[in-house]
């Protein structure tokens, strides 16, 4: 009995039914199901114009050139300088390979019969609709700073954003490349589609950001109330100081209680100072601001220290008609009265004093609120007591117990001195062999020490003469931190 041979069934090349009869493997299935083949043909087939946006798949990359795969009978090129708004970039920086991007349609076949497009043209075209969209809502818009230009810097916003160089902080700033690389926002303040023009502020978005901020700095800002501060500009009228939220104003009125030829005499851009709040004015968000009343006021120390009727030594610093100003202090300026520069009729100021000159004067008025002095030579003459910083300059021993000069004798005994001021006046004693002495008018009284010369021991004064009882360089208030080496005389006074 013969074998039967059982045939093989195999799918892969194809099937034998019991009679052997052979059924091919179907090379391709029918799974177009009732579709037309005709439209499904026409439906593979991509059409596009020039300036269509379209989308492929990067599958080569070249110095110069960029190859993307849209499903086109060939691929397109997209050009190195299509390929960003930034400049001088290479291609691998912008895209990788088989990345899935958007590309515009610039020649749909060049000389060469290539598909030419442009990735930054198409991106030109999503951000001009996003950025309209966004300044239309008055959004704001982000991007990393690419390039610094003449006069400001140049923002990837998906286009070249320009941002002007005041726009870029609350405050002109002078030097743009460190923000090279930093992702900022901004408002759009300029949109010209047209001219392809797109112009940002920082700044507006800064005001914005801190306008609330604003709001609640201002309304915790008090009137009287002192803070620390960084001084952020100098200009003509005053300075302006940062508080750490807003800045504020320190009028040139208000930097000093000295006059003030320029605001940089008293302050530079980048002083910490602690200044006082004048004012707040919440409508126009201003702040003022005082430094000068957050220091001593001269006037008033020179009233609690000084009282009508004491003897105190100035010089003349101008001439008027009326009489004669005289620097008594730091700051503090009082008048001579032409009918007190001499027990004499006097004419002319010139005829008694020189600008310059150094004397004896008494006080006669003090106007704290006014801020004014009221000054007498002539009476100065009559003697009384010498304010108290002077007397360390002659030594307590050299007054009496309401203040009254009444001398010492360096000549006499020993002696050591207190100050620098008294050693230099101990000295000239005796180097000159003098032994000072009060004086007396013709009534008794003690004259005060005024310009004039020095009397020897035993030497009578004449009536109406004075003597100097100290140089003028040790009686000044300068003269008790250092004392002069000689003693000069001067005219009389009066």
């Amino acid at each position: 009995m013969s074998d039967v041979r059982t045939p093989v069934l195999s799918h892969d090349f194809g099937t034998f039914d019991a009679e052997g009869n052979y059924t091919p493997r179907p090379i391709i299935d029918d799974d177009l199901g009732d579709a037309d083949l005709e439209q499904a043909m026409g439906d593979s087939i991509i059409e596009f114009e020039d300036g269509d946006v379209i989308e492929g798949t990067v599958v080569k990359i070249d110095r110069d050139e960029v190859l993307l795969d849209i499903g086109f009978k060939s691929e397109g090129v997209i050009p190195a300088r299509e390929l960003s708004i930034r400049n001088d970039v290479h291609p691998e920086e912008i895209v990788k390979l088989g990345e899935h991007i958007e590309a515009l349609v610039l020649q749909k076949e060049d000389k060469e019969g290539r598909l030419v497009l442009s990735k930054k043209r198409a991106q030109y075209e999503r951000a001009w609709t996003t950025i309209e969209k966004k300044k239309n809502d008055g959004e704001m818009v982000s991007g990393p700073v690419i390039e610094v230009v003449k006069g400001g810097l140049i923002v990837d916003i998906g286009l070249r954003g320009f941002l002007p160089a005041s726009l870029v902080e609350l405050r002109r700033v002078r030097e743009l490349q460190p923000y090279v690389g930093k992702v900022i926002e901004a408002k759009i303040i300029e949109l010209d589609r047209n001219r392809n023009n797109v112009v940002l502020s920082r700044r507006a978005w800064l005001e914005e950001a801190q306008k609330e901020q604003r709001g609640d700095f201002l309304a915790n800002l008090k009137p009287g109330e002192r803070r620390k501060g960084v001084v952020s500009s100098v200009v003509n009228f005053g300075a302006f100081v940062d508080l750490g939220g807003m800045d504020g104003l320190v009028h040139v009125s208000e930097l000093s209680w000295k006059h003030v030829d320029h605001p940089s005499s008293v302050v530079q851009v980048g002083d910490e100072i602690e200044v006082e709040v004048l004012d707040v004015d919440l409508d126009k968000e201003r702040i003022s601001l005082s430094l000068k009343s957050t220091q001593s006021d001269p006037w008033q120390e020179f009233a609690d220290s000084h009282a009508v009727g004491q003897l105190v030594y100035g010089r003349i610093t101008k001439l008027v008609p009326f009489g004669a100003f005289v620097q008594v202090g730091d700051g503090i300026e009082g008048l001579v009265h032409i009918s007190e520069m001499a027990v004499h009729h006097v004419d002319l100021p010139e005829q008694v004093v020189t600008p310059g000159e150094e004397l004896w004067v008494k006080i006669i008025d003090i106007d704290l609120q006014r801020r004014r002095i009221s000054l007498s030579i002539k009476q100065a003459a009559e003697g009384g007591e010498v304010s108290e910083e002077y007397r360390e300059a002659f030594g307590e021993h050299a007054y009496d117990e309401e203040g009254n000069y009444i001398g010492f004798d360096y000549a006499e005994g020993e002696f050591t001195p207190e100050t620098e001021a008294q050693a230099a006046w101990a000295d000239f004693a005796e180097e000159t062999g003098t032994h000072v002495v009060p004086l007396k008018d013709a009534d008794g009284n003690d004259i005060p020490p005024v310009e004039g010369e020095v009397p020897v021991e035993g030497q009578a004064p004449v009536e109406g003469e004075v003597a100097v009882v100290a140089p003028a360089e040790v009686a000044t208030p300068e003269a008790t931190a250092a004392a002069p080496e000689t003693a000069p005389a001067a005219e009389p006074s009066a």
